[in-house]
């Protein structure tokens, strides 16, 4: 009965090795030549030892926020590719699928145009 199991101990014994040879040999193989710059925290393009009270620059988020919307649109975009086949061949829905694509792809280009206008994605 126990050897029933055997491949599932394999499979974790193999998954456990392939994450953590990487780990061991990096902890072995490397050089380890630490100074205060490298010991040094930094995060966001600030110094991290100053005060928590400062005026932060608010580009950094509006930047990865803008990343994030555009790509998750991107993201739509591959199902309806998946089954672009499906739509072309069938006549009811081909002109809908395309119109509906159509839409969505001017819904991202006049949204990247107005950030960029707003001057969203200038960096000083």
């Amino acid at each position: 009965m126990l050897e029933n199991y055997f491949p599932v101990l394999v499979f974790i014994l193999v998954g456990l090795a392939v994450g953590c040879a990487p780990i061991i040999l990096g902890r072995i193989l490397a050089p380890h030549r630490p100074d205060s710059e490298k010991l040094s925290p930094y995060e966001c393009g600030f110094e991290a030892f100053e005060d928590a009270r400062m005026k932060f620059d608010v580009r950094y988020y509006l930047i990865a926020i803008i990343f994030i919307l555009f790509d998750l649109e991107v993201a739509f975009l591959f199902p309806w590719a998946s089954i672009f086949r499906e739509i072309v061949a069938t006549d009811s829905i081909k002109f809908f699928g395309f119109i509906e694509m159509l839409i969505f792809l001017t819904i991202l280009v006049v949204g990247y145009v107005y950030a960029w206008a707003k001057g969203a994605l200038d960096w000083e």
